[in-house]
């Protein structure tokens, strides 16, 4: 059974189609992946020569996040001189291995922002703008953390 393309499961919303990704194979456990004609990223199945699928998930929620973060302190004529997030994660111990919750740890400095002002923007971007922390089982916290330096 396959879901109607002209609106999401909320029946509200109509779907966009997302740019193709193309996966290639390059050896051992090691694979590449791109959008047609951009440079690949090289993923390691084992994590070992590069990152692994699972860092690239929660890389994917940090750097989504933090697009959202840097849009909305620009916008409130804050922006962010510099912003760098460690992000900590728990899993589930047998296969698959899910995530159970996750940790974003942000340091910021912004001139001019106010610590409410950026707990609300990462607040906005994790619970409502953020795509790739929407697309993640509701049930699993993702909480954060913040280090502001205005």
């Amino acid at each position: 059974m396959t879901a109607n393309p002209e609106t999401t499961a909320d029946m509200t919303t109509p779907d966009i189609s997302h740019a193709p990704v193309h996966v290639r194979w390059v050896g051992d456990l090691q694979f590449e992946a791109a959008r047609p004609g951009q440079p690949p990223i090289r993923i390691d199945g084992d994590a070992r020569r590069s990152p692994g699928p699972f860092d690239t998930l929660l890389a994917a929620i940090v750097t989504c996040a933090s697009v959202d973060v840097v849009t909305i302190l620009a916008k409130q004529r804050t922006p962010p001189q510099s912003l760098e997030v460690r992000i900590e994660a728990t899993r589930v111990a047998s296969a698959p291995r899910r995530l159970t919750s996750a940790v974003l740890h942000f340091a910021i400095a912004a001139k001019g922002a106010a610590k409410p002002q950026v707990e609300r923007a990462i607040e906005l971007s994790i619970a409502k703008y953020c795509s790739v922390r929407s697309s993640l089982a509701g049930d699993i916290p993702v909480t954060w953390t913040i280090e502001l330096e205005s």
